[in-house]
C-alpha cells in the first residue's frame, strides 16, 4: 500500500512555483520532505538524538549538503567513481544553512542534531542551494524536535532594473545582485551575497523583497504542518540551574568586570583580568562545591561577564578596548612585503593582521569547478588559512575548516567585480591571517586588494571591508564600527560589508536576535559605509594607484588570436614545435578555441621579453599571408638550378620559390647571374600560379621594364610581356 502523500505548494509569481512534499519518503528520519521545482528534487532530513552526550554544553548541530552526480546524469570525476569529500560549494551552502537554523533551538537543547539536504535531480534553470533552507526547516517543522520559529531562504537577483526571486544562473550572469537572504515570519536571520557597487539603499530594498516571498514560504510549510498533523514537540532535560549560585558569582564579579570592560584594555591584559577575577569567584567556593557545580561557576560567570561587558557599552558608549561605537582602530599597510612573489601586501588593524600574496598565471592555472549543479572555471579565485597561532593556540591542523571556506569565498566576491573584463591573466590570491581579533575576513579584502594592485593588476577601483556589531537589550542598542572578537561572541549581530568609493560588492550578516527592525539595519549600513570609506583612505595612501605593470621577476602574459587553421601549424605534429618553442624562448604557451569564432587565442607568459618576443614572431610567421601585389624584402636561403628559394624576412621560416624566369626582364642563363646565398632584395607577391597552383613572386616585376628595340634581331628584343588574352 503506497503510503499518503501530503503537498504543498509555493507560487513564485511568475509561473513557477515551489511544492513540498511529505509521507512517502525516509519515514524513519524525525522529518523528511521533497522540494520540488522544474526538473529539480531535493531531499531534505532531520533527526535528533533523544539524549544528550555527558558534559555537553553546546548545541552539536551539523547540516550537511550533498549533490548526487547521477541528479545530473553525470559520472564524478575522479579515479573513484563516487562522491568523496564535499565541494566548496556544498560547503558554503551548508554554512548558509547552518547559520540560519542554529540560533533557533533552545539555548539549553544539547541533544546532536542532524540535518541533511540531498540534491536528487538537478535542472540547468534551477539553483538549488537557493531551496537548502527550505527544505531544512520544512523537515523541522514535521518533526517534534524543539525549535522556535520556522524559516526559509530565498536568492535574489536584479536584470534591468527588476528584482528576481531565485534566478536561474543564466540570469545571474546578467544581474548585478546575487544575494542569499535567510528569515523567519518576522524578521531577517541572514544575508549573504555579491553585489556590482550597488546603494545601502538598493541593498535593503533587495533583502525586503526576498522577505516578502520567504514570508510565503513560511505560510506553506504551516499549512504542510497542519496537514500531516503537528507532532507534540519532545520533552528533553534541559540545563541544570541554581539561582542561588547564579545570585552568589554576579555579586562577586559584575562590578569587576563591570570596572575592566570600561577601562579600555588589550585583548591578552583584559583576558588575564577577566582570568583573575573568575579565579576569585572560584575561591568563593570549597572544593566539594566546585566538584559538583564547578561547571554552574563556570557558566554562570560568562553569563555575567558578558551581560557586564554589554552594559558597558549601553551605558557609556564604549567599548572593551576603550573605543567609541563608530571609532576603527588604528591601521597600517605595506606592499611588496615578500620580494619574490608576483604582488604581496601586509595590512594589519589593531590585533588583526593579514598578509595576502597575489599568483599570475595563463587559464591552464584556472579553478576548474565540476560539480553536479555547475561546471566551469574561475580565473580569479582566492584562498584563506587561519593557523592556530593568529589567536594564540596550539591545536592540530584537520585540513582546510568550513570557516576558511566561507571567509575566502567572502573575500573573493569582494574584489571580484573589481578585476578588469580584459585582464589576460588567471589570479590566485592567498590570504594568511597572522593575528586576529575580529574581521580577519575583512583584512583579507584589505590586504588582497593592495596585493592586487602591488602586482599590476589594474583594478577598476580598489575595496576595503569592515565588520559591524550591535548590542541590543531591546530598548537600547548600539552598532559597533570594526567589531573585535569578544564583540562578535558577545554581541547581537556580525554584519560584514565590503565595497568601494561607488558603492557595496559584498556582504555576510547573522543575526542572533528575532525582530531587527529595518531601521537598524539602515543605521548599521551607514555607519559601515563611513568606515569601509574610512579604511579605503588607509589603503590608498599606501598605494595610490596600481602599479602599471607586473614586477620584473612576474610573468608577462600576450594574448594573441589566429586563425582556427593555422593552430596544427604552431603545434606541429606530436606538439613538437609548441614544446620546443617554450624550452627555446623560456616561456609558457597556453592554446585555446573560442566557442564563438573559432579563433585560436594564444597565451604567451614569460619573464624574458626577448623571449616573448620570440614566440610572437613565431606566430607571425606561421601565420604570415602576402597580400597580392604586395612588395616584401626577402632573403636568398637556397640556391637552384631553375631559380632561388626566398625567406621573407618579416616572417622567418616563410619559403617561396622565386623562379629563374622572374629574376630580371632579360633572358637568365644561370641563377647566380642575378642572385647569389644571402642576397637581401624585393619581390612583388602575384598570388598563386593558375598552371602550377604554387605561390609566385617576381623580382622583375619591381624593376622597370627595358625599351623594345625594334631595330634589333629578335632574339635580342626585350621580350614583350605576356598578355592575359594571350594565354587563352
Amino acid at each position: 500500500m503506497i503510503p499518503q502523500l501530503f503537498v504543498e505548494s509555493i507560487d513564485l509569481g511568475d509561473g513557477r512555483s515551489i511544492t513540498i512534499e511529505t509521507g512517502r519518503l525516509a519515514k524513519q528520519a524525525d522529518g523528511s520532505v521533497v522540494v520540488r521545482i522544474g526538473k529539480t528534487v531535493i531531499l531534505g532530513t532531520v533527526v535528533s538524538s533523544r539524549k544528550a552526550s555527558p558534559g555537553i554544553d553546546f548545541l552539536p548541530l551539523t547540516v550537511d549538503y550533498r549533490e548526487k552526480f547521477a541528479a545530473a546524469g553525470r559520472f564524478p570525476g575522479g579515479f573513484f567513481k563516487r562522491e568523496a569529500r564535499p565541494s566548496d560549494n556544498e560547503v558554503l551552502t551548508m554554512r548558509l544553512v547552518d547559520r540560519v537554523l542554529r540560533p533557533l533551538f533552545p539555548d539549553d537543547y544539547h541533544a546532536e542534531v542532524q540535518v541533511m539536504i540531498q540534491l536528487m535531480s538537478h535542472d540547468d534553470d534551477v539553483m538549488p542551494d537557493a531551496l537548502a533552507g527550505l527544505a531544512a526547516s520544512a523537515a523541522l517543522a514535521l518533526s517534534d524536535i524543539p525549535f522556535e520559529t520556522l524559516i526559509s531562504e530565498a536568492r535574489v537577483g536584479r536584470v534591468d532594473g527588476k528584482f528576481i526571486i531565485n534566478p536561474s544562473r543564466a540570469q545571474l550572469e546578467e544581474s548585478d545582485i546575487d544575494m542569499m537572504i535567510g528569515a523567519s515570519m518576522d524578521s531577517i536571520a541572514m544575508v549573504e551575497g555579491e553585489m556590482k557597487e550597488i546603494s545601502e539603499a538598493e541593498m535593503l530594498e533587495a533583502i525586503k523583497f526576498a522577505h516578502e516571498h520567504i514570508k510565503n514560504q513560511i505560510s506553506a510549510q504551516l499549512r504542510l504542518q497542519a496537514a500531516f498533523g503537528k507532532k507534540e514537540v519532545r520533552t528533553y532535560e534541559g540545563e541544570r540551574e541554581d539561582e542561588a549560585i547564579y545570585a552568589k558569582v554576579k555579586a562577586a564579579s559584575y562590578d569587576k568586570i563591570y570596572a575592566i570592560a570600561s577601562k579600555g584594555s588589550a585583548k591578552h591584559e583584559r583576558s588575564a583580568a577577566f582570568d583573575e577575577v573568575k579565579e576569585e569567584v572560584k575561591a568563593l567556593f570549597t572544593e566539594e562545591e566546585l566538584a559538583t557545580d564547578g561547571d554552574l561557576v563556570s557558566k554562570y560567570f560568562k553569563k555575567v561577564n558578558k551581560e557586564a561587558v554589554r552594559n558597558v557599552t549601553l551605558d557609556l558608549g564604549t567599548r572593551l578596548d576603550g573605543r567609541k561605537t563608530t571609532e576603527i582602530r588604528d591601521i597600517w599597510c605595506e606592499v611588496d612585503y615578500l620580494p619574490s612573489v608576483h604582488g604581496s601586501a601586509l595590512f594589519t588593524r589593531g590585533e588583526t593582521q593579514a598578509l595576502a600574496t597575489a599568483t599570475l598565471g595563463t587559464s591552464r592555472e584556472a579553478n576548474q569547478i565540476d560539480s553536479p549543479s555547475q561546471q566551469g572555471e574561475e580565473k580569479f579565485y582566492l584562498h584563506y588559512n587561519f593557523p592556530p597561532f593568529s589567536t594564540g593556540e596550539a591545536r592540530p591542523l584537520r585540513g582546510t575548516s568550513r570557516r576558511e571556506v566561507g571567509h575566502g569565498n567572502l573575500a573573493q566576491r569582494a574584489l571580484k567585480n573589481m578585476i578588469p573584463a580584459d585582464c589576460p591573466y588567471t589570479i590566485r590570491v592567498v590570504s594568511e591571517v597572522l593575528e586576529s581579533n575580529g574581521s580577519s575576513s575583512m583584512a583579507t579584502v584589505c590586504a588582497g586588494t593592495l596585493s592586487l594592485m602591488d602586482a599590476g593588476i589594474q583594478l577598476i577601483r580598489p575595496v576595503s571591508g569592515i565588520a559591524m556589531g550591535l548590542i541590543s537589550d531591546g530598548d537600547r542598542f548600539a552598532v559597533l564600527s570594526d567589531i573585535l572578537g569578544d564583540e562578535d561572541h558577545l554581541g547581537d549581530m556580525d554584519f560584514k560589508v565590503t565595497g568601494t568609493s561607488e558603492g557595496i560588492t559584498a556582504c555576510q550578516m547573522d543575526i542572533k536576535i528575532d525582530g531587527l527592525k529595518y531601521e537598524i539595519m539602515e543605521q548599521a549600513l551607514a555607519q559601515a559605509r563611513d568606515g569601509r570609506l574610512h579604511i579605503l583612505e588607509k589603503l590608498v595612501a599606501t598605494l595610490a594607484q596600481p602599479n602599471a605593470d607586473v614586477k620584473a621577476h612576474s610573468p608577462k602574459i600576450i594574448t594573441r588570436r589566429i586563425p582556427n587553421a593555422f593552430i596544427g601549424a604552431l603545434i606541429g605534429p606530436g606538439g613538437k614545435v609548441i614544446q620546443e618553442l617554450q624550452k627555446a624562448t623560456g616561456t609558457t604557451i597556453v592554446i585555446n578555441e573560442d566557442p564563438v569564432t573559432e579563433e585560436g587565442i594564444i597565451e604567451i607568459l614569460g619573464t624574458d621579453p626577448a623571449g616573448i618576443e620570440a614566440v610572437l614572431a613565431k606566430i607571425k610567421s606561421i601565420t604570415f599571408k602576402p597580400q597580392m601585389g604586395e612588395a616584401y624584402d626577402v632573403k636568398v636561403i637556397k640556391m637552384l638550378d631553375f631559380g632561388a628559394v626566398v625567406e621573407y624576412l618579416a616572417a622567418p621560416g616563410n619559403e617561396v620559390l622565386l623562379h629563374v624566369s622572374e629574376l630580371a626582364w632579360e633572358r637568365t642563363e644561370n641563377v647566380t647571374d642575378v642572385v647569389n646565398m644571402g642576397d637581401l632584395f624585393q619581390v612583388k607577391y602575384l598570388g598563386l600560379d593558375p598552371k602550377t597552383r604554387k605561390e609566385k613572386v617576381s623580382k622583375k616585376a619591381l624593376m622597370q621594364r627595358p625599351a623594345r628595340d625594334e631595330n634589333a634581331p629578335r632574339e635580342e628584343r626585350a621580350p614583350r610581356p605576356e598578355r592575359r588574352d594571350d594565354r587563352k
